[in-house]
C-alpha cells in the first residue's frame, strides 16, 4: 500500500472539508489499518469549516464505535465539550472515549 498518496488524499479531504470528503475519511477508519487511523486522528484536525464540522457531529452521534471514537477525540481537542457532553448523555460514546485525554 502507498501511504504516502494515501495520506495526501485524506489530508486534502480534510482541509475541503465537504461533507462526502468527511464520509470518505469515516470509511478509512473501518479498514482497521493503524498506519491510516493514526493520519486520520491527526488530519481530522484540519477540518474548520461548518459543512465538514456538521458531518463529524453527524458521525459522533450515529457512525461506527471507532468513528464515534475518533470524533469524540476531535472535539475534545476543540474543546467542545457540550457536544460532548450530549453524545455521552445520549450514549453514543462511553465516559472513556469522553472524557480521557
Amino acid at each position: 500500500m502507498n501511504y504516502t498518496n494515501l495520506f495526501d488524499s485524506i489530508k486534502a479531504k480534510a482541509f475541503r472539508g465537504k461533507s462526502s470528503d468527511i464520509d470518505s475519511i469515516m470509511r478509512t477508519l473501518d479498514e482497521g489499518d493503524f498506519p491510516i487511523s493514526r493520519a486520520v486522528d491527526f488530519y481530522l484536525g484540519f477540518v474548520t469549516n461548518d459543512e465538514g464540522l456538521e458531518r463529524l457531529s453527524h458521525y459522533l452521534f450515529s457512525g461506527t464505535q471507532i468513528q464515534r471514537n475518533y470524533c469524540a477525540l476531535f472535539f475534545e481537542r476543540r474543546n467542545d465539550w457540550e457536544l460532548i457532553n450530549k453524545a455521552y448523555d445520549d450514549g453514543c460514546i462511553d465516559a472513556i472515549q469522553a472524557y480521557s485525554r
